[in-house]
């Protein structure tokens, strides 16, 4: 690995920030920016990293077409337990992020889809050892805020570009990166919205390195 891996992932991720930032420019206060994309970002990581930890399972076993994003959501009951027990959490396959991602422009109730997912995932850990880790994880993700848009329409834009561009972030495998992604986004929005770093804001960034790293 070229010795400034770390400096090209951590210029890529920062540069991908900001093109969200800007993209929303005028639209969304910074510092709910800042839980948006850590929000945003979680959800991606926690929808990869249940796919990996399936996925691997099943290619180990011989099945090496297996595809657990693309498993009906019926078909997904039977390891739910499982999933809870060994990750602390279950994501259905219709709720993974590169699923939703896919949808998002066409889905006129996205803000609802969102908060439902949000809560379906916040519920799956209730009575795990992970329940700490995730009760209210995406309290500060409101989806139905009048600061994303005047209107359901305004704020589901809002929400595909954030989709879209946290989708389109070149973080590769979590753990093959050479940065912490969490802790270096969170430091760069800090850093952005300097102005309002007295407030709370690493409820996320704690909770990321507790499920994904130990994970």
């Amino acid at each position: 690995m070229p010795n400034n891996q770390k400096e090209i992932e951590r210029k890529n991720l920062h540069s991908a920030i900001w093109s969200i930032a800007d993209d929303l420019r005028g639209s969304v206060d910074g510092w709910d920016f800042k839980n948006y994309v850590l929000g945003i970002m979680f959800y991606r990581y926690i929808s990869e990293n249940i796919t990996s930890y399936i996925n691997n399972n099943e290619h180990e076993s011989g099945n090496k077409d297996f595809d657990y994003a693309k498993l009906s959501d019926s078909d997904s009951w039977e390891i739910k337990d499982e999933m809870i027990r060994t990750k602390g959490f279950f994501i259905k396959p219709s709720q993974l992020f590169c699923n939703i991602k896919k949808v998002a422009r066409h889905d006129s109730n996205l803000n609802i889809t969102l908060e439902s997912i949000f809560k379906a995932i916040e519920a799956s850990a209730i009575g795990s050892e992970s329940e700490a880790n995730f009760k209210g994880l995406f309290a500060d993700i409101d989806v139905n805020s009048p600061k994303l848009g005047s209107t359901v329409d305004k704020r589901n834009e809002k929400l595909v570009k954030l989709l879209d561009g946290i989708g389109n972030m070149n973080l590769g495998n979590y753990q093959d990166n050479t940065i912490d992604a969490f802790g270096d986004a969170y430091e760069y929005l800090m850093g952005m919205y300097a102005s309002k770093a007295g407030k709370s804001g690493g409820g996320i960034l704690h909770s990321s390195r507790s499920i994904w790293i130990t994970n």
